[in-house]
């Protein structure tokens, strides 16, 4: 086994756009792309199909993205098993898998339960495995097709000789 290489850490914060101001500011991590309202085909929270309705702040920190992420409701999710909306802390650690069903089948043989089964509107399948007990947070996995290595890349690209002017960015649509 290869082992999981984290290319990700997601904290959940109140608001994405303020948190990546003070990330670029005090760290000088960034900038952001601000996706606001991420819409997604489906999500099962647990099992049950619920909303997820999030926004995420994607920036560069080094070698690894950064994700800010809140929730803009109460409803049961991978989010709020961890944190209210007021709260903030590392939610989750993101990794690359070559195929995401053996490996969440891999952690249920396991016991372990997934918080989280999600597909983007875009088509990229994640989920997230609570290993909060064990880690103090969750793993998120997902395939690294085209179009999720290209954003990875766009994000990099950004930060390549970035002086910190415009930290939040929203792309545009």
């Amino acid at each position: 086994m290869a082992g999981l290489r984290p290319v990700q850490v997601a904290y959940h914060v109140p608001d994405p756009a303020d948190a990546a101001e003070r990330c670029a500011r005090e760290f000088g991590w960034g900038p952001f792309l601000l996706l606001e309202h991420i819409a997604l085909e489906h999500s099962l929270h647990r099992g049950t199909a619920r909303p997820f309705d999030h926004t995420s702040a994607y920036g560069q920190a080094g070698e690894v993205m950064v994700e800010l992420i809140t929730q803009h409701d109460d409803t049961p999710s991978a989010l709020r098993d961890l944190y209210a909306a007021h709260e903030s802390g590392i939610h989750h650690v993101a990794c690359f898998v070559d195929d995401l069903a053996a490996e969440l089948q891999r952690f249920r043989a396991r016991g372990v339960a997934i918080a989280l089964e999600a597909r983007t509107q875009t088509g990229v399948d994640f989920a997230m495995v609570d290993l909060s007990e064990q880690l103090g947070h969750m793993l998120e996995l997902y395939e690294a097709g085209d179009d999720l290595r290209r954003f990875y890349a766009h994000v990099r690209k950004l930060a390549d000789g970035w002086t910190g002017e415009r930290p939040v960015r929203r792309p545009r649509t």
